[in-house]
This record gives C-alpha cells, sequence and structure tokens, in this order.
C-alpha cells in the first residue's frame, strides 16, 4: 500500500493502492493502478486517472479530464470543474418508437466528446441506426422520451430551420444503404457539388473542381470520369466512397458513420478510415461509427458502446471491452467474430468434371461519348461440385459483373461458360428457366433485392411458388422454416422490408435464395451487413447445407475471415482480371501476388495494445 501525503505538488502516479486521511493535491496529472480512498478533499489541476475504485469523503476537485474504471464515490461535495470537458454529443435516456408502438430505443444514453471516435456495436434490429438517425431526426421512428444535446444545445425538439443548419454541415451521415441514398438521375459530381452549394462552401463555377477533389480524397479511381457517371454506374463500394465524401465535404463537427466500409475491400476501406482519422485529427472532427466489424472497431475506436434490444448493455475502452467484456452479449459477439487464425478447409482433391467452368470471359461499358470501362477482362475459373471457390478483391474491380455474367442475368460480349455440361449461351425458353431453378444468387445490396410491397412471406416462397412447389396453405409454414433457418422469429412473416433492419433484410435474401436448395448459389457479400453473431450463424448454415445438398457456392466477398472459413479456393481479382488463384491455405501463407499480399496487409485489427497501439482483435478475442 502506497499512502499519499498532502504536501505534494507534482504529477503523481502510483502503482499501487492510494489511501490517505487528509487532503490530497497534485498539480500535475494524477494517476493510480490501485483503489484510491481519501477522507480529505481531493484536488488535481491535471488529468486524473484510476483504474481501481475511488472513494473520497470530502470534497473532489479536478480541472482536468477524470477517468475511473472502477467505482466512484463522494460522500462531499463535488465541484463543477470535477466532470470532463462538455462532450459533443451527449444522449440521454433516449426513447424511440416507431408506428404501432414498436419500441427501437429503449432509454439509451451515450456521449461523444470532441475529436474522440466512438464505435455502437449489436446485433442488427438493436437499435443502431435507429439511435444514429434519431440525432438528426431522420426516419420514422418518433422521440416519446429523454434528450439530446449537441454542442451544448438541446436539439430532439429542434425546428426545421436549425436542423437545416446542423445536417450536413455540422453533423455528417454516412447512411447505411449506398444503393438508395444517392438520386439515381443525377451524375455524381452534380450530387456531390450540390451539398457543397446548398451549405455555402461553393460556387456553381468552382463546385464542380471541389466536388472533384472530394471524390479523388475519398480513394475512388479516374475521379473525373467517376464524377461523370451515374450512381448505377458504380459499384456498391465506390458508391459509398461518394457517400462518405458527402459526408466530410463541408468538415462537420461530427461524423455519424453508419456501416461505412461494410461494402468496402480491405485496402480500401483502409484509406477511407484513415481519411477519417485524419480529418479527426486535423479538425477535431468526432466519429460515432456504427459497425459489426469488430477488427474495425478495435483499429478506430477510442471508446466502444454495445447496443442490444434497444438499450446500452456495456460501454468502456476499446482494451477494456475487448480484452475484459463484462456483459454476457458482449462476450457471446467477441466469441463470434471471425478470425485470421481460424484454420482453413482441408484441401479437396481436384474433380473430374467441374459443375461450372468459365473462360475468356469479357464485359466493356460506355461510360460516356467514346470512352468505355472494361470491366471484366479474359477471366477464366471453375467451381467444382460441393465446392466453395471465393473471389476477392477491391470495389470496381469486376466481381459483381463476373458473377452476374456466369448467372447469366448479364451478357458477356466474349468468352464461353459451361454449367453441368451445358453451355450457358445457347440455353433458351423452358430450359434456362430450369437451369436458373438450379443457380440462385443472394444480392449485394439487402435493400434493393426485396420488393417493399411484398410481405416476408410473399417474399421467400416466392421462388417456390414460382416452380409450383409449395400449395397455398403451406406457404406460412414453409416461410416460418426458411426464417428459422437464418436466425428470425416466425412473426417476422407478415412484417414488410421497410421494418426490417439491414441484416435483417439480408437474412431474409439469403432464405429465400436457399428456398430451392440450388446446386451453385452466387452470394454476393452476403454476409457483408450482418453483424458477427448473426455472421457466424449464416456461415454454418451454409457450410451445413453444402454438406448436405453438396451445393456449390461462388462467394463474393472483401472480408478475408469469411474467405478463411469458408472457402476451399480463393480467385483474387483486380481491374478486371483474376491475378491468383490458389488454395484458401496458400493465399493465406504464401501469396504469389504483390496485390494478395497488400490485401492481407490491410486486414483491419493489426493494430497493437501494448505501448499505445491496439493489439490484433484476433489474439483480443481469442
Amino acid at each position: 500500500m502506497t499512502t499519499a501525503h498532502p504536501p505534494g505538488r507534482r504529477p503523481a502516479t502510483v502503482t499501487g493502492p492510494v489511501t490517505a486521511s487528509g487532503a490530497v493535491t497534485a498539480s500535475g496529472p494524477a494517476t493510480a493502478s490501485g483503489p484510491v480512498t481519501a477522507s480529505g478533499a481531493v484536488t488535481a489541476s491535471g488529468p486524473t486517472t484510476a483504474s481501481g475504485p475511488v472513494t473520497v469523503t470530502g470534497s473532489a476537485t479536478a480541472s482536468g479530464p477524470v477517468m475511473v474504471t472502477g467505482p466512484e464515490t463522494s460522500s462531499g461535495p463535488a465541484s463543477p470543474t470535477t466532470a470532463p470537458a462538455q462532450p459533443l454529443l451527449r444522449v440521454e435516456d433516449l426513447r424511440v418508437e416507431y408506428p404501432g408502438a414498436v419500441t427501437a430505443v429503449a432509454g439509451a444514453s451515450l456521449t461523444v466528446a470532441r475529436g474522440e471516435t466512438v464505435a455502437l456495436v449489436g446485433e442488427s434490429g438493436s437499435g443502431k441506426t435507429t439511435l444514429a438517425h434519431a440525432v438528426i431526426r431522420l426516419g420514422a421512428g418518433a422521440i416519446t422520451g429523454g434528450h439530446i444535446h449537441f454542442d451544448g444545445e438541446r436539439i430532439e425538439d429542434a425546428g426545421p430551420r436549425v436542423l437545416r443548419q446542423i445536417r450536413g454541415a455540422r453533423i455528417g451521415l454516412v447512411p447505411q444503404d449506398p444503393g438508395t441514398s444517392l438520386n439515381p438521375v443525377l451524375r455524381i459530381g452534380d450530387q456531390v457539388a450540390e451539398t457543397l452549394r446548398v451549405h455555402g462552401r461553393a460556387t456553381r463555377r468552382d463546385a464542380w473542381v471541389a466536388a472533384v477533389e472530394i471524390l479523388t480524397a475519398a480513394g475512388l479511381d479516374r475521379p473525373e470520369v467517376r464524377a461523370r457517371q451515374y450512381p448505377q454506374d458504380l459499384s456498391g463500394g465506390q458508391r459509398q466512397r461518394v457517400l462518405i465524401g458527402i459526408a466530410l465535404a463541408c468538415g462537420p463537427q461530427l461524423v455519424i458513420a453508419d456501416e461505412p466500409t461494410s461494402a468496402l475491400d480491405v485496402t480500401v476501406q483502409k484509406r477511407i478510415l484513415d481519411h477519417l482519422a485524419a480529418r479527426t485529427a486535423e479538425s477535431g472532427t468526432a466519429v460515432l461509427l456504427i459497425t459489426h466489424d469488430l477488427g474495425v472497431a478495435a483499429d478506430r475506436a477510442d471508446r466502444i458502446v454495445v447496443m442490444r434490444g434497444g438499450e446500452i448493455v456495456e460501454t468502456g475502452s476499446t482494451a477494456a471491452i475487448l480484452g475484459d467484456p463484462r456483459h454476457e452479449y458482449t462476450k457471446r459477439l467477441l466469441a463470434a467474430a471471425p478470425s485470421l487464425d481460424t484454420a482453413t478447409r482441408p484441401s479437396r482433391p481436384a474433380a473430374a468434371a467441374p459443375l461450372l467452368v468459365a473462360t475468356g470471359l469479357r464485359r466493356t461499358f460506355h461510360i460516356g461519348h467514346r470512352e468505355t470501362l472494361t470491366a471484366v477482362d479474359d477471366v477464366a475459373l471453375h467451381v467444382d461440385r460441393g465446392e466453395t471457390l471465393a473471389v476477392v478483391g477491391e470495389s470496381g474491380s469486376g466481381k459483381t459483373t463476373t458473377a452476374r455474367i456466369l448467372a447469366r442475368l448479364e451478357q458477356a460480349d466474349a468468352g464461353n461458360i459451361s454449367f453441368d455440361g451445358v453451355n450457358l449461351a445457347a440455353v433458351r425458353g423452358g430450359r434456362l428457366r430450369e437451369l436458373r431453378r438450379r443457380i440462385q444468387v443472394v444480392y449485394q445490396n439487402p435493400y434493393a433485392a426485396l420488393n417493399p410491397k411484398l410481405t416476408i412471406e410473399a417474399i421467400v416462397t416466392e421462388p417456390l411458388r414460382a416452380f409450383g412447389l409449395v400449395e397455398r396453405r403451406d406457404r406460412r409454414r414453409r416461410a416460418e422454416e426458411l426464417l428459422d433457418q437464418v436466425e428470425l422469429p416466425a412473426a417476422y412473416v407478415a412484417r414488410r422490408p421497410a421494418e426490417l433492419s439491414g441484416g435483417q433484410r439480408q437474412r431474409v435474401a439469403i432464405a429465400r435464395a436457399l428456398a430451392l436448395r440450388p446446386d451453385l448459389v452466387v452470394l454476393d457479400e452476403p454476409v457483408s451487413a450482418l453483424d458477427v453473431s448473426v455472421q457466424a450463424q449464416i456461415l454454418t448454415l451454409l457450410e451445413n447445407l453444402q454438406a448436405e445438398l453438396h451445393s456449390s457456392y461462388l462467394f463474393i466477398t472483401h472480408d478475408l475471415a469469411v474467405v478463411r472459413r469458408i472457402a476451399d479456393r480463393v480467385a483474387v481479382m483486380r481491374d478486371g482480371r483474376i491475378v491468383e488463384t490458389a488454395s484458401t491455405a496458400d493465399i493465406f501463407s504464401a501469396p504469389t501476388h504483390e496485390y494478395t499480399r497488400e490485401l492481407l496487409s490491410a486486414v483491419p485489427g493489426s493494430a497493437g495494445i501494448a505501448g499505445g497501439r491496439r493489439a490484433p482483435v484476433e489474439r483480443i478475442l481469442r
């Protein structure tokens, strides 16, 4: 035990308990790694940190920030200067309800300090996005209780004029869905420029040049070309980068980033998050980062807030949450996180006759006057029966276009495709319809993939009805069975897509694709929108169905931890070409192409905790 003496007027650092029967005063920072007990007044003019319980029977005063990880008790008066600096955002006991008395946020409280990055994590449907939207009064949810303070002002009941001044200029939003957040009839450059003009950051004359600069900073290739394109001409990841550029365009004090990198490959993800971090460091911009990727949270967040069922169940520093979680739900989230330490699948002997063979595929798009973009360039691949081939690469590399060609949803300019010995290009009519039953697709964007007018029952049973495989009286039961497979409640059969979160919509899309038990499933980023616990369930489901049905998967993803778990072989794609194909074990242990090595080195969760740097999340989560 160490005893602190009243006269001490210098920085105090103590590695054991601190006990004082008189006043304790420090003119510099005060740090204690054990319990602090004082029966007199405690005064510190610098930051005060204690990792054990703090008990003060006299007054407590600190002019710097106070951080206590153990219980804090004081029976005397507390000076106004004991509190940390006023947070930029403070949400207190917030309650949000949707029509029908559906409570989405039930008494949630959190703070975000200036320049701080706070990660809000939790399963899909836990209320993360609803809470974030409530801060700037977006969405159909109504605030029924609590307070929201931003930069010292209460804004939960702010009027339209005040909200217009805040949205975009002082609080930027990166929405979760890049597919529906951009205007399909306006060019990308015009949409970025509009944000600058509306908030007085640029004139009509110079807004276009500024927009191109923003697209460059957001990491888009050929930004001058992209500025002249429409949203539907870009990949999901490229659209996400545009939204990030728009959110940062006006230099806001706070950025609410709702799954900002879920559609991005790890190299672009790193660039985007580096860009967010640089902006935070330069201007003091705070970030409320909503994510299901614990690797991103480990790398980027100062604190983590865990949300479940509309409530905050745990809050703490990143190191504390990942290294020593207290709540059972937090522990389950960490246990379910995919890891680069996961054992790869055992090697498979090559099949005598692959299920799918593609050679020489090429697809070129016209993107402007006398300008073309070669999205797929001489691609060759094959998928064996019962095998999972993962296709990885940065957004815009041609992965999704290749998948659409293989599923006969896109026409190739050149090349051949054989499915189970049949030339797909020559198939027409009823034979093509039968082949479509054997090839199903899970699309990247769950918001655009589901008909908003249909109930979930109608959506998941639609393939069965189309092929006459289910009677009307059995549809409800079959829909409930399919939802159960993807861990959704049976009661959801009566809902519509707008009543579900992004992750829940993706689970519905997976249930629909698996309804016909196809031979080949093309999975375009199937788990990128899911929290880690549901992601683990879906991957286990896919593995079990593959073992039962001997289905083949063409698995498009940017998540290399998922690849390591589920894939037999990996094809690495860049600029429309496959640059490397090998077994999963060889790709991770001995990559031959420089781009593959770059992908592996950019995996989030690779910074350390010791010495002021966070440890790899794979080690933390073990």
